[in-house]
């Protein structure tokens, strides 16, 4: 089978961010208005509908947590840590052009990390119900919803129309189409493209202000693997397929997601917040845009909402479709719901898929590497 080939014109996460940093700069010396966001429960229809940009603000980084542990607990989420840190030292461009921030609680430490935060900044917090089908739920979050829309406007001096909120949820249905066509290349036995790959371009286009300019760059890989795989791929045999699950993977890409690969096995799906979670669930473009937006991201299956059978659902499609060997889970330090959670993950892969799942505990420190190296090895093995 050929080895994989990275794309010409291909950006290394490092290299991305540092190019979206000076079109950051451009876009304030314009006067543009910038959001600073966190999650995929954040409504982007509704900043887009301001006419503000929104983009992903830094988390990863060793190097920025040093400065956070100064007010917040060592034995915290790295994700946490480094968010606040890369935040209060101005490390994080996005941070320091963005005029505010809009985040929501999906965990203790980030809401209460938060509190410091908008020290800083003006930050929104959206306030999420404990659980999505609780009585109550959808209602609540609406008004969470609605509660962005004021907020936005009066931070702005806007007023933010229904039409724009529509024009706004189709554009953004557009992008997630275009996707979820580009995470499903992978779908292909042998897959064309590498997970370090997917990982690193969806990562890296989060910080593309040109939604259309996206669009048409994702269509465009999309096409260029299939041929590729028509040309190259089809027909010859596969390496081992694993689908990486839990924690967020932008700060352990090169720790573990490129290492799986080298040790012999190909990354082809992502069941996290780095994968298609969000995309494949487009929003109702015939409702009331207010009520379409809530229900849409209600349905998001993250760990904070209990329950979420809509995650094991999630898996069980997933491994199915992309036709997976094992699992690998991830778990940062100190994450407890997806801790707790992946004792039902576990249960469910390897007693109803009845395939090998292992789970990482770790950080965005260096020092546990080799730790990782010899226990993703022998499972790589283990899925010859």
């Amino acid at each position: 089978m050929p080895e994989f080939s990275l794309p010409e014109n291909f950006e290394t996460y490092p290299e991305a961010r540092k190019k979206a940093f000076i079109t950051m700069k451009e876009l304030k010396e314009q006067s543009r208005r910038i959001v600073g966001v966190f999650c995929t429960y954040t409504p982007w229809e509704l900043i887009l509908a301001a006419d503000a940009v929104a983009v992903v603000l830094c988390g990863i980084g060793d190097d920025n947590i040093p400065a956070a542990e100064l007010r917040l607990p060592k034995n915290l989420c790295p994700l946490i840590k480094a968010s606040y840190g890369a935040a209060v030292t101005d490390r994080c461009p996005f941070f320091y052009f963005s005029d505010m921030v809009l985040a929501e609680t999906t965990c203790d430490g980030k809401k209460k990390m938060y509190e410091l935060m908008g020290e800083l900044k003006h930050c929104h917090i959206m306030q999420l119900p404990p659980g999505k089908t609780g009585r109550g739920a959808l209602e609540f979050w609406k008004q969470e919803v609605i509660s962005v829309k004021e907020d936005l406007e009066q931070f702005y001096g806007i007023t933010i129309t229904e039409d724009k909120i529509r024009d706004a949820i189709k554009l953004r249905n557009r992008e997630r189409k275009a996707v979820l066509d580009f995470f499903e290349v992978a779908r292909l036995k042998p897959s064309p493209i590498s997970g370090y790959e997917i990982n690193t371009v969806i990562s890296s286009n989060e910080f593309s202000p040109d939604l259309e300019e996206k669009i048409a760059f994702l269509n465009q890989r999309t096409a260029e693997l299939k041929d590729l795989y028509e040309r190259e791929y089809k027909g010859k045999p596969s390496r081992p397929r694993v689908l990486i699950t839990g924690c967020p993977t932008n700060g352990v890409m090169d720790k573990i997601v490129k290492r799986i690969e080298e040790l012999g096995a190909d990354v082809v799906g992502f069941e996290n917040c780095c994968g298609p979670r969000e995309k494949k669930d487009p929003i109702d473009e015939e409702k009331d845009p207010i009520t379409a937006i809530a229900e849409k991201y209600l349905r998001v299956n993250c760990s904070v909402m209990s329950p979420n059978p809509g995650r094991l659902e999630a898996l069980d499609v997933q491994i199915d479709e992309y036709q997976v060997d094992g699992v690998v889970e991830v778990l940062l330090q100190a994450c407890h719901t997806f801790a707790i959670e992946s004792d039902a993950v576990k249960k469910f892969v390897t007693q109803k898929k009845h395939i090998p799942y292992i789970a990482i505990n770790t950080d965005y420190s260096p020092s546990d590497q080799a730790q990782i190296d010899t226990r993703l090895g022998a499972f790589v093995e283990l899925l010859q």
